[in-house]
């Protein structure tokens, strides 16, 4: 933690001016460094490392921001994203706090990994969520041992996050990425549909086709893709994966 009157930084990978599908509105995306997770369908593997990217206050990023606030609307603001952004939970918390200070809207999307109900770590989450206005909660796989396999992590904090969220009634779109032979599977569909009609917050559910987009980048790093091979999901698949889960097209 930084000393009494010491700026607090956070690790930037990468900011996007205008983003239309991250949250309600126009949004300016801020994607931070780091992330617990090794999901093998990730294409931003260069944001798994922590410690690393341009270093800024929030009040340099929510001045950047500013700039495009007339293109937000009533509905736009900032999105967070990353790599994992509570892996910088004080930044994003001091980061969404000055938001709100200049009257600009909060989104979260996270895989809540860092999650638990324990501690400290609690405790902070409790007073970020004061300052958060709209979580885009990525749910990788519904079963916990296709989680393990798929992020090298468990789902269970993930899910407890989501059920913690309902109870506080904070506003939640879900985040499904659909791989072909991993994720599509009806009847994995239809426990993830079974799980999500047990909480009263969500106001979206989105599926996302898997895509190769970031293979490129693990050349560039020397590492191996780890789903080589697999194609995106066909039309027809992306259709039944909405029928699934109840999305109205």
């Amino acid at each position: 933690m930084p000393g009494v009157g010491l700026p607090l930084f956070g690790f930037i990978h990468s900011i996007e001016t205008f983003g239309s599908v991250d949250g309600p509105g126009i949004r300016f995306l801020i994607f931070l460094q780091g992330c617990p997770m090794r999901c093998q369908f990730c294409h931003n593997p260069d944001s798994w490392q922590t410690g690393v990217g341009e270093k800024m206050t929030a009040d340099e990023l929510l001045d950047r921001a500013e700039h495009y606030r007339s293109y937000w609307g009533r509905e736009g603001g900032i999105t967070v994203s990353g790599g994992e952004a509570l892996m910088q939970i004080d930044f994003l918390t001091e980061l969404f706090r000055k938001a709100h200070e200049r009257g600009i809207n909060t989104c979260l999307d996270t895989s809540a990994q860092p999650f638990t109900r324990q501690g400290a770590w609690f405790a902070k989450f409790e007073e970020l969520m004061k300052y958060t206005d709209t979580i885009l909660l990525d749910i990788k796989h519904i079963d916990d041992d296709e989680h393990r396999k798929l992020t090298k992590h468990s789902n269970r904090n993930i899910l407890d996050c989501a059920r913690y969220l309902s109870d506080i009634h904070k506003p939640v779109w879900i985040r499904h990425v659909l791989i072909p032979g991993i994720t599509d599977r009806d009847d994995y569909l239809a426990r993830l549909r079974t799980f999500l009609n047990t909480l009263t917050n969500v106001e979206r559910v989105d599926v996302l086709p898997y895509h190769t987009l970031g293979t490129y980048k693990y050349e560039k790093l020397g590492l191996d893709y780890p789903l080589k091979g697999v194609e995106p999901p066909t039309p027809e698949r992306i259709e039944n994966a909405k029928r699934k889960l109840g999305i109205r097209s």
